[in-house]
């Protein structure tokens, strides 16, 4: 095998794939890209045993071939190789030589038989979607991380389903147990969708996906028996979907009995960025405290010190006073894009949520903390 490949193409598609190679699967050879020529167009695949990424692209192909290298050091060579142009060559035993006639390196490879393979894409419902919406979507939920330690599929999963509430709608749902966002997409014209019950993408899974979008462009999303799948002109990317089942998240975000309040985000944003200087791991809550016309937000941290802030706000109902982790409501307000939106509040002990206040497309519900 010998092929020329554009510098700066492959350091883009490599740069992409590096959060896929670069996750543990159990296998070596997982931690490598494999690189297929065939006549005029080169094909790069990876894989971590959960997402999978195939893209076909033009090169120069000399003689065709197969080679497995370590995608990370091929990323690091291909970024700062000083040409435009690089040489890939297989010379003998797995040896790949790599460069040009100034600069040269030689990696071993690995068996390419040994690679795993990608499952086939047969028949799928696909549907298109907006490249810029469904990015959007993907901000808005899988910012909700579960910790390390949580196994539960449905903290490690992204919720995906038609919306029963709206015409034509596809909504991704997120949670951590003690908050949930709800991203909603209007769909310009009726799509198909699986019936099952839960289809469950995992957020590492998609957090990938998420770098292979780019603006102006529309994609196929479709699902085919366990996996999620991500079509675009050039590139494919598939992921195994959990096994589990999703809580029923319609009554959590039921509004009925709500108030609300409309604020600047970038106003509370950093107010509560303000308020949690002071907070630590030890003592994360600040308290949220509501009454006629005032909010105001305090923090008392015995190891540091104590601060507080206040705001006039549009509020005519009961006291309310209630503690939460501002780092769920900075998440929240970060990801959302109008300047103005709406807190909501039922109770001390019900979730706050907080969305847009003419866009309804994303709506998040935060858990007070337990004192």
């Amino acid at each position: 095998m010998k092929i020329s490949v554009n510098k700066r193409d492959m350091t883009e598609i490599l740069s992409r794939i590096q959060g896929i190679t670069g996750r543990k699967s159990g296998l070596a050879i997982t931690e490598n890209v494999l690189i297929k020529a065939d006549d005029a167009t080169i094909t790069i695949v990876a894989t971590d045993l959960e997402t999978g990424f195939k893209g076909i692209y033009p090169a120069s192909v000399e003689s065709p071939g197969a080679l497995a290298l370590n995608s990370r050091k091929l990323y690091e060579i291909a970024r700062d190789f000083p040409t435009e142009e690089i040489i890939l060559q297989e010379v003998e035993n797995r040896w790949i030589q790599i460069g040009n006639h100034n600069t040269l390196y030689r990696m071993v490879g690995m068996n390419t038989d040994d690679f795993p393979e990608i499952p086939r894409l047969e028949e799928a419902a696909y549907f298109h979607m907006d490249s810029l919406e469904f990015s959007r979507m993907i901000d808005q939920t899988v910012f909700i991380y579960p910790p390390p330690d949580n196994r539960r599929p449905h903290t490690n999963g992204v919720l995906f389903e038609k919306s029963l509430e709206k015409e034509r709608a596809l909504r991704m749902v997120s949670t951590d147990g003690s908050r949930l966002s709800c991203a909603d997409c209007f769909m310009k014209t009726d799509f198909d969708f699986p019936s099952e019950t839960a289809i469950l993408v995992p957020k590492t899974g998609l957090h990938e996906v998420r770098k292979m979008l780019s603006e102006q462009e529309s994609v196929q999303i479709g699902f085919m028996r366990n996996h999620f799948i991500l079509k675009k002109e050039k590139e494919t990317v598939l992921i195994r979907l959990l096994e589990g089942s999703f809580p029923k998240y319609q009554e959590i975000l039921e509004k009925g009995g709500s108030r609300e309040i409309l604020i600047n985000r970038q106003f509370l944003l950093m107010m509560l960025k303000r308020m949690s200087i002071l907070s630590s791991d030890a003592y994360k809550g600040v308290i949220f405290s509501l009454e006629r016309g005032k909010f105001t937000i305090q923090t008392t941290n015995p190891d540091i010190g104590e601060s507080k802030e206040d705001m006039d706000v549009p509020y005519d109902g009961p006291p309310v006073q209630a503690v939460f982790n501002p780092r769920f409501f900075i998440d929240s307000l970060g990801v959302m894009e109008e300047e103005e939106i709406v807190l909501r509040i039922k109770s001390a002990d019900k979730p706050f949520f907080i969305e847009g206040n003419k866009e309804k497309r994303f709506i998040c519900a935060i858990m007070p903390m337990r004192i």
